[in-house]
């Protein structure tokens, strides 16, 4: 019995409740006729006149900020593709043997990297004209050491007219014959990769077997630094430069005539971005040429520690031929790269942020607006052929129609039409939630903001 009081209380409560509702509702709609027949269709939503309102927390939830609308110069763009690309002569260089031999010891492997002038490969010497000429260069060193012996023998004896003078210019000339053999020979072992101590040790007969070759000098390379980015931090730091063994084109004990290629090493740290266009775009990539004009460059988002990339370039040159296939032209970005350096054991690695192959965005101006707004593109609102964005005043969003001018896939520009006006705060994104909710507000009959009581009354927001 006690259980069934307690149900019909109940009943009894929300009964009260629901018809104080119903009457505080026809009460607001006495008081405000043009919304007091329940036949006549939803109340247009007028801009301005039904503002939405937006908590704190769902402000939070939208991830929503706003900012004060702001004059600003823009400039279109078209987007172009690009790929980064190895830059010809600097980035990759071959190293070949300049004699003919047998490969006895490699001393890098590809991912290793290579200090300047270091030690690659052994070879052993079994080229006929490589072992004649140490062997003449040393004939020809000792006969001039016989010849001057000679000389300051009968030096004496020409000088008190014993032995003619003829016998010592004699003598002389055959110095200077021999002395141009050397030279010759000299200069032919140091063109078969010979060092300066080893054709003096071949003079004195000591013939070299083995020939070391090495990496290319500091002198030869684009520079003997490379700003790189340690393992444990992103602070740039000024490390010796490396090659790094790319390519391994040999094996050990491999016979390899003089000209072979024994491997690539690439140098990484200047590249170029391969910029794509049709005929029609020519004119403004040639005029941003001419005036180096910047390019925006978007790279493919990446991962670790690195510096920030580079934003914009200029171009460094224009192809001056149409690809028969694509019907397209090419133009080149220079880019420096960076670089990440770790150790295994004694041995060092690079890592390269930028690498041939990775694609990026070029993105050029070729129209120029000012004292225009910029916004995201969540900030703007369509219905048809009105655009809307929202202006902030507390909780309260006022929906604004605009004015669109250029768009790109990041940011609108907005006319300076008077629809809003420098320091107008202006919400960043999430304009079509709160153009949902603006409307969910305006078709429930009831200003944003108002709220009905147990007791039938209608109040304001606390």
């Amino acid at each position: 019995m006690r259980r069934l009081l307690h149900v019909v209380f109940a009943v009894v409560v929300i009964a009260l409740i629901v018809g104080a509702a119903q009457f505080a509702q026809r009460r607001w709609r006495e008081q405000h006729p043009s919304t007091a027949s329940d036949n006549k269709p939803p109340m247009p939503i007028v801009e301005g006149s039904v503002p939405a309102k937006l908590t704190p927390q769902a402000r939070q939830n939208l991830g929503l900020t706003s900012k004060p609308a702001q004059l600003e110069t823009y400039w279109r763009k078209i987007e172009l593709p690009g790929v980064i690309d190895d830059r010809p002569g600097i980035s990759d260089r071959g190293i070949v043997t300049p004699v003919t031999g047998v490969v006895t010891k490699i001393h890098a492997y590809p991912g290793y990297a290579v200090l300047p002038d270091s030690p690659l490969f052994f070879v052993r010497l079994v080229s006929e004209t490589t072992q004649a000429a140490q062997l003449e260069l040393f004939k020809a060193t000792k006969e001039i050491e016989i010849e001057e012996k000679q000389k300051a023998r009968l030096g004496a004896g020409a000088e008190t007219g014993a032995i003619p003078k003829s016998r010592i210019i004699e003598i002389e000339n055959q110095i200077e014959r021999m002395d141009v053999t050397v030279q010759a020979y000299r200069q032919d072992l140091k063109a078969r990769g010979f060092a300066p101590e080893r054709i003096d040790a071949a003079a004195e007969g000591e013939f070299l077997t083995e020939i070391t070759i090495r990496s290319p000098s500091e002198q030869t390379s684009s520079g003997n630094t490379l700003q790189v980015t340690g393992e444990q931090s992103a602070t740039p730091q000024s490390l010796p430069f490396h090659f790094e063994m790319q390519d391994l084109k040999v094996q050990l004990g491999q016979h390899v005539e003089a000209g072979t290629v024994l491997c690539f090493l690439a140098d990484h740290r200047a590249l170029l971005i391969e910029g794509r266009g049709f005929k029609e775009d020519m004119p403004l990539i040639q005029n941003a040429a001419k005036n180096k004009l910047p390019i925006e460059v978007e790279f493919e988002a990446q991962g670790g520690d690195w510096p920030p990339a580079p934003t914009s370039l200029t171009i460094h040159h224009v192809a001056n031929t149409i690809d028969l296939e694509s019907r397209t032209f090419a133009f080149y970005l220079a880019l420096e790269n960076q670089g990440q350096a770790y150790h295994r054991g004694e041995d060092s690695r690079l890592l390269w942020r930028f690498r041939p192959g990775d694609r990026v965005r070029l993105n050029v101006a070729v129209q120029k607006f000012g004292d225009v707004f910029v916004v995201p593109q969540a900030a703007v609102v369509r219905e048809g052929a009105e655009a809307y964005v929202f202006r902030q005043n507390g909780d309260l969003f006022d929906r604004k129609p605009v004015h669109i001018l250029a768009e790109d896939r990041s940011s609108i520009v907005i006319a300076n039409d008077g629809s809003i006006r420098p320091g107008f705060a202006i919400a960043q994104g999430s304009a079509a939630s709160i153009n949902r909710v603006m409307k969910a507000q305006a078709s429930s009959g009831l200003p944003p903001g108002l709220h009905v009581h147990a007791d039938g009354t209608v109040h304001g927001a606390h």
